[in-house]
């Protein structure tokens, strides 16, 4: 097999560089939210995951329209960042782990919200009885309890983002060196006439990425379960 050449080196260190970032950047609002919609009800809760989960079934080309709408040089909030602090994210490496990030961010908060809610509440309770604040509690008992499936979320993240397509070409472009993430690199391969061998080399190496995250992951989502059923028995 011809080894792999620079250029398509880089596309995979771009695609490793922008998940790490993305499961980063989506850890706490994960956990936050995932919290927030597995231990609470409030007015409006049916709003908040709709917006949540809007990402996994809009076309995320869509997405990356709306962020170039919103963080485009033009655009509302993206030509505000520009004037005042210099920030671009519109074609940069930046602006793939947003839209990536908003892309992951659902599937994080899936995982989260299932793991917390599988955590007995009567060990919340019985925490609470022995004078913990809301925030311990939460620091010291739920997130021990669900930390295997959180961790689970995080790397349904980093997978999802190393293969998110739409939203990163539509708002970050397709830059070679730049903003080309792996599978920006597979489509302009298949692009080029003779170029399969390329593009079989690249999506030889996205298919082990994606496989390894995601055999991690559900053995983290398989050890949460059986923590989970442990307790529940005791």
């Amino acid at each position: 097999m011809t080894p792999l050449s620079t250029t398509e080196w880089l596309a995979i260190g771009l695609s490793l560089k922008v998940a790490v970032w993305v499961s980063l950047l989506t850890a706490i609002p994960a956990v936050l939210l995932g919290w927030l919609l597995a231990r609470r009800e409030f007015r409006g809760k049916i709003i908040v995951e709709s917006l949540v989960h809007a990402p996994l079934v809009m076309p995320p080309v869509v997405t990356g329209y709306l962020l170039l709408v919103l963080l485009g040089r033009h655009g509302v909030i993206g030509q505000w960042l520009e004037s005042w602090f210099g920030i671009r994210l519109v074609f940069t490496w930046q602006g793939a782990v947003l839209a990536a990030a908003i892309v992951a961010l659902p599937l994080a908060v899936r995982s989260v919200r299932l793991a917390i809610s599988l955590v007995d509440q009567r060990l919340e309770e019985a925490a609470q009885t022995l004078g913990y604040r809301p925030s311990r509690i939460f620091l010291k008992v739920t997130l021990p309890l669900a930390w295997p499936g959180i961790l689970g979320g995080i790397l349904l993240a980093f997978s999802r983002s190393l293969g998110e397509f739409g939203a990163t070409i539509t708002f970050a472009g397709n830059v070679e060196g730049s903003t080309q993430t792996l599978p920006l690199a597979i489509y302009s391969a298949l692009q080029v006439p003779g170029e399969e061998a390329v593009a079989m080399r690249l999506v030889g190496a996205s298919l082990l990425l994606c496989f390894l995250s995601l055999l991690i992951s559900e053995l983290l989502t398989r050890k949460a379960k059986r923590k989970m059923d442990r307790t529940i028995k005791t």
